[in-house]
This record gives C-alpha cells, sequence and structure tokens, in this order.
C-alpha cells in the first residue's frame, strides 16, 4: 500500500546505520593514524558537533517538523546544563541521576512559556522566542536563587560516571556523546514515522487545513514544543558534563541563530540535513577560528546565498509519497461486490 514510503524509510535507516557504524571507528582510526594530540582535539571537536546535532534534532521537531519559527532553543539547553551543574556540584548528584530532572525541568519551562504563545505564528513567535533567550540570559548572568554563579557560572562539574567507569577521556566521552547522538536520530525517525510525526507534517503545510481534518494544531504543537525542550534538556546536561564550566556566555543568542542556521541549512524537517549542517557550522566555526573578525562575515553571505539559490536547505526531506492503486475496486469490511453491485443497481 505505502511501498515506496517504506523503501524510503528502509533506505534512510540503512544510510543511518552506516553512518553511526563509520563513526564508531573514527577513535580508533585516528590511534592507528599516530594523532595523538592532534587527536584529542579531533575528538574535541567532533564531541561538539554530536551535542550540537542532537540539540539541533529536538529543535527539529519544532521546527522544521512542526514549522513553528523559533529562536529560544538555547534557553532550554541551558536549563539543562545548569540543572546538572547545580545538582552535581552543590548537592553532590551523580550526572546520570540529573539527566531526567534536566529534560523535565526544561520540558516544565517550555510548557509553561508555550501556553499563551502557542497559537503566534511566523515573525511573532520568532520575536518572542529571541526574547527568552535574553530573559534567561540575564537571569543566568544576576546569579537568580544565589544558585548559578552569576557571570563566572558553574566550576568543578563531575565527569559522567557509571557502574565505575568514568567517562574521562575524550575518546569515552566520544561514545557516550555519539550514542546519545544515535539514540537522538533513532527516537526522532521514529516519532517523525508516526501518527504524531505525521499530523506535525500536516500543521507545517497547512495547519488551517490539517485543523479542519479534525487536528487538533494547538495540542500537538504544545506537545512538539515541549519534547524538543526536553531532549534539549538532556543535551544540555551532556554539555556539562563535557566541558565540566559553563557560564551564560555559553547560552547566548548567538548560539541560537546557530542552531536556527543548522536546521536551515541542512534541511527542515530532514534529519540527516540536521546532521549535515551540524558538521558544517558547528566543524567550520573550528577550522576558520583563526579568521575570528571575517568568519561572521562568510557566515552571513554562505546563509545568503542558501536563501536565494536552496531555500529548501542542502538535504531538504523527501515528500511522502503512498501507492494508491491497491485501494482502488476495495471495499469496506462486510461489504461484498455483488452487494455494491446491488445497491448501485437499486
Amino acid at each position: 500500500m505505502i511501498a515506496d514510503f517504506r523503501s524510503n524509510g528502509h533506505v534512510s535507516l540503512g544510510l543511518g546505520l552506516l553512518f553511526f557504524l563509520v563513526m564508531a571507528a573514527v577513535p580508533t582510526a585516528l590511534e592507528l593514524g599516530g594523532a595523538a594530540r592532534g587527536g584529542i582535539a579531533q575528538l574535541d571537536m567532533l564531541n561538539k558537533i554530536g551535542i550540537y546535532a542532537a540539540l539541533a534534532l529536538s529543535l527539529n521537531i519544532i521546527l522544521g517538523q512542526a514549522g513553528m519559527f523559533h529562536m529560544g532553543h538555547t534557553a532550554f539547553f541551558a536549563m539543562g546544563a545548569y540543572a546538572t551543574a547545580i545538582l552535581n556540584t552543590a548537592y553532590k548528584w551523580p550526572v546520570f541521576a540529573t539527566l531526567p530532572v534536566a529534560g523535565l525541568s526544561a520540558a516544565l519551562f517550555a510548557f509553561i512559556l508555550a501556553l499563551p504563545i502557542i497559537h503566534l505564528r511566523g515573525d511573532y513567535l520568532l520575536v518572542v522566542t529571541i526574547g527568552i533567550v535574553e530573559i534567561v540570559g540575564i537571569a543566568l548572568k544576576n546569579n537568580i536563587f544565589g544558585l548559578t554563579g552569576g557571570a563566572n557560572g558553574i566550576y568543578g562539574i563531575a565527569r559522567p560516571e557509571i557502574l565505575g567507569l568514568a567517562f574521562s577521556t575524550p575518546k569515552l566521552q566520544y561514545y557516550l556523546i555519539w550514542g546519545f547522538a544515535a539514540l537522538s536520530v533513532l527516537l526522532f525517525y521514529l516519532l517523525e514515522h508516526s501518527r504524531f510525526g505525521r499530523a506535525l507534517n500536516y500543521i507545517r503545510y497547512d495547519d488551517v487545513a490539517a485543523s479542519g481534518c479534525g487536528i487538533n494544531v494547538s495540542r500537538y504543537k504544545l506537545t512538539a514544543f515541549t519534547l524538543g525542550a526536553f531532549w534539549a534538556g538532556m543535551a544540555g546536561t551532556l554539555f556539562a558534563a563535557n566541558i565540566r564550566t559553563i557560564e551564560p556566555t555559553s547560552f547566548n543568542f548567538y548560539e541560537s541563530v546557530i542552531l536556527f542556521a543548522i536546521v536551515i541549512l541542512g534541511g527542515s524537517g530532514s534529519i540527516v540535513g540536521v546532521l549535515l549542517g551540524s558538521f558544517l557550522l558547528i566543524g567550520l566555526q573550528d577550522v576558520f577560528r583563526g579568521f575570528e573578525s571575517a568568519r561572521m562575515l562568510v557566515f552571513g553571505g554562505a546563509m545568503m546565498l542558501m536563501m536565494i539559490f536552496r531555500p529548501q536547505g542542502l538535504l531538504p526531506p523527501r515528500r511522502r509519497r503512498y501507492e494508491a492503486r491497491p485501494l482502488v475496486g476495495r471495499f469496506p469490511s462486510g461489504i461484498t461486490r455483488s452487494d455494491a453491485d446491488k445497491e448501485g443497481g437499486a
């Protein structure tokens, strides 16, 4: 019935599996290549790419699949990171124990925040979410409740540890971060191809028509917003445990722009596109770090060219195609062709 759609899905899963198998072999390849200090730097860069890939996938469900212009995702990322940092340094919680708390705190904040603004569209929602990032940044700098450390941030965050194994080396951190990224890809792939994902797809293209078909647009948008924030909060845990020091400047508006650009550049709604966008934007930031003054100029020019010549992104999602021919001649359960002919003759 939907052979074409299923074949495309199997191809995407196969390519995703191949990609993560290659990524799993990267640390070993660096060791065999004799990269010692250089290999550590490369692993650190890949760790950063993995965190931003998972984070951008959580934004993709809001921006790419539900079609909501959201540029405040860094606020949820920050809430997860600070929740982990506070619980670990002040209350001595293990990092992995803080993971669900970080996600839930970001999700609760997003849910309360989204209730009055979820009906906004386009530029109006974009402006409101930009304000969210600035408000959260100001609150963190002002050392809210005496917990966030003000402008200095929080230091001395522990490494994640499970069953006595501490993820203390770049190689172990690499496997932890990219394992989380692989889990993100799998879960968001399954979500995209679920009934919930199809409803978001309808809303993205025409929320008025979706509402007319019986879809509760506000409820689905609110759920997508909350779910994306939950995953961003957990990505914040990995970020805090990876760098062990967080401060408000790590979650400024520039980071929101980068996340937004990753989804748009790679292909809004495309999981593969988000992964590609993460490698391009985060990886190239480190490559051009020596050209700090011209980096934003090059970045802005590239985005302008993309919007002119390929506004759909580098790897946009393929439109879903369903095979309708097997449905021709079918009748509802309990009605035979002879019954239908009799009714037609009558």
